[in-house]
């Protein structure tokens, strides 16, 4: 039995490193692994009642149970009540809670700035009789759309332009109303932000980004207070099979352990970069939650704990910026972010973004701080050639 002073096997108070490198791990047993390996199973032997945790493999998995455990242990520590679905992709997580939640003549209120496969998800909505209004994140502007809302979807920082709103004061304005609220934690990661500390009802993520780190696995989640609306949550996963297959689970699992370590690099990283690129004559929109004189820095400070690894910047013409990309030695040009390895974009070539042509969204990975910034500012040097 374990002790009444631990949560998920582990002590209550426990230290962020701690918990990411022992989050979620069963019991230990004589001769087994500390992290039993991925489960791969269709089916389950299942003789005479179906019962029991598990039946059908679209229903649940072994290895989905340990890294669930592992992600609500990070993003509601200590607290009882509290329930984690993992899914085969960000995206599938944030479909399941909007079209879970929603019906025809509901109104969602979503972010305008926010991740660029929403303008798609707003069509569908619309599509399917719900009506949809925006708002920036900066400055909390979404509160003034709110009147009627079903359901309110925040992302703060917002992707890619780190943005940053009030999420207290939005929940508790949102909840007066009667709207359930949405938090896309996946900048943030639960290291970064807790939603549900801020009082939102569920918090959405990526797990292809940060939380495991390492680009090789698609993953989403969605943490929110046991109840109906998680038991919708739980019900839309079994009927559009959005799940995560067992060594992808069982991969992100293995990830998490080092979490705590790489935000930690990272982020300190981030600003290293972010500092180095202040004052640049070429760089313009600079923008960087941790940096003191950042327009976020004040709402940031009072509800994240770390500022993310991801910085961006705008270049004065699209081939200015594809010059810095191409003279990049230590950063890869690719999409996505959190990864190990430094990556960036110009964000503009896929569109949906309201961004500039020269707009760089560069994603701090685990390099050494110097020769990160070293590189930056050779390629920045190179670019102007």
């Amino acid at each position: 039995m374990k002790d009444s002073a631990t949560n998920g096997g582990l002590p209550r108070g426990s230290g962020e490193g701690t918990r990411a490198v022992r989050a979620g791990l069963p019991e230990p047993v004589k001769y087994e692994p500390t992290l039993p390996g991925p489960v791969f199973a269709a089916h389950f032997h299942l003789p005479g009642e179906p019962t029991g945790p598990y039946t059908y493999g679209r229903d649940e998995n072994p290895t989905w149970t340990h890294l669930e455990r592992a992600i609500g242990e990070l993003e509601a520590p200590g607290r009882d009540g509290v329930e984690t679905l993992v899914f085969a992709s960000g995206m599938a997580a944030i479909s399941s809670v909007l079209f879970s939640q929603l019906r025809a003549g509901d109104t969602v209120v979503l972010p305008d700035d926010g991740y660029q496969a929403l303008p798609l998800v707003r069509a569908q909505l619309e599509a399917y009789g719900i009506e949809v209004r925006t708002a920036p994140t900066a400055g909390d502007a979404q509160l003034g759309v709110l009147d009627g809302a079903k359901l309110l979807w925040i992302e703060s920082p917002s992707n890619p332009g780190l943005d940053v709103c009030d999420i207290r004061r939005l929940v508790g304005a949102a909840h007066a109303r009667g709207a359930l609220v949405a938090v896309d934690n996946t900048l943030a990661t639960p290291l970064g932000q807790r939603p549900l500390e801020l009082g939102a009802d569920f918090s959405v993520a990526s797990g292809t980004k940060q939380l495991t780190g390492h680009g090789d696995v698609l993953l989403g989640y969605v943490t929110g207070r046991a109840g109906e609306p998680m038991t919708a949550v739980r019900r839309w996963r079994k009927i559009v099979g959005a799940v995560p297959g067992p060594m992808e689970a069982w991969l992100a699992h293995r990830s998490i352990a080092t979490l705590q370590l790489r935000v930690d690099r990272q982020n300190a990283s981030a600003l290293a970069v972010a500092e180095a690129l202040r004052g640049r004559p070429e760089v313009s929109g600079l923008r960087y939650p941790g940096l003191p004189d950042d327009p976020s820095h004040k709402v940031a400070s009072q509800q994240m704990r770390r500022y993310g690894c991801v910085v961006s910047f705008t270049l004065p013409t699209r081939a200015r910026a594809e010059r810095f990309l191409e003279a990049l030695r230590l950063v890869d040009d690719a999409t996505s972010f959190g990864g190990v390895r430094s990556t960036a974009e110009r964000r503009g070539r896929w569109g949906g973004d309201a961004v500039p042509e020269g707009f760089i969204r560069l994603s701090v990975g685990a390099e050494d701080p110097k020769d990160l910034v070293t590189d930056v500012l050779r390629a920045l040097e190179e670019s102007a050639r």
